[in-house]
């Protein structure tokens, strides 16, 4: 099977939130690269939307040139979904708590639509921040590595929310979804729902961000989907 493997952040973070995780799977001999999404920028800076963060998703797999898994977090569903259709390359998909939504769905359509009490729009209602990170994304983390993750949060555009689904890779590869027991972000019925239509479930008592709060535990599971 392949050893490499290319992690998509989801909304308001950045790549730099999978470094410890790249570490634990370097150990196990585990290749990874990311993909830096357009959708989040500092605040007031332009800023993307689903359709080109798919772009990016599928460039950055075609340019790899082998063989990979790909694991999507949270938001990372939609372009990974979006992206990834008619690539041999792409043996298996990998959702961590993350939206894995079908043709025509979009990501606040999946949440209500209507705004969790936890988003901030920004005065132009283009953006989007978060006024409880710490309570939403790393509840069970150390304190000092939420602090340093809450630091590293950027404006999500309001956009890439709302654009549909226009192409499905989870009904041609292969998929597995980790559900988080702990996540406050997504709760536990929402990603169960979302799981029946991947292959696969795995069960991790973390929270949103197991990369963050467990990244040993994670690296095992992805070392055993991955072979």
């Amino acid at each position: 099977m392949a050893n490499h493997l290319v992690l998509v952040h989801g909304a308001w973070h950045n790549e730099q939130g999978f470094a410890i995780l790249r570490s634990e799977l370097d150990a196990r001999g585990i290749t990874s690269s990311t993909v830096s999404l357009a959708s989040v920028a500092a605040a007031g800076a332009p800023i993307g939307d689903m359709y080109g963060d798919a772009e990016l998703v599928r460039d950055h797999v075609n340019e790899l040139g082998r063989d990979c898994f790909v694991l999507a977090h949270s938001y990372g569903g939609l372009p990974v979904t979006q992206g990834l259709t008619d690539i041999e390359s792409v043996k298996g998909l990998i959702f961590l708590t993350a939206f894995v939504l079908d043709e025509n769905e979009t990501l606040f359509q999946a949440c209500g639509a209507q705004d969790p009490p936890w988003w901030v729009r920004s005065p132009d209602a283009e953006q989007l921040t978060t006024s409880t990170p710490r309570q939403v994304f790393y509840n069970s983390c150390p304190e000092k590595v939420a602090i340093e993750a809450v630091g590293a949060l950027r404006a999500q555009s309001v956009l890439s929310f709302n654009q549909p689904i226009t192409k499905v890779a989870w009904k041609e590869i292969p998929s597995t979804y980790i559900l988080c027991a702990q996540d406050n972000a997504i709760p536990l019925v929402a990603q169960e729902a979302m799981s029946t239509r991947t292959n696969h479930t795995v069960t991790m008592n973390t929270d949103h961000s197991p990369f963050l709060s467990a990244p040993e535990d994670l690296a095992v599971i992805l070392d055993e989907l991955m072979h």
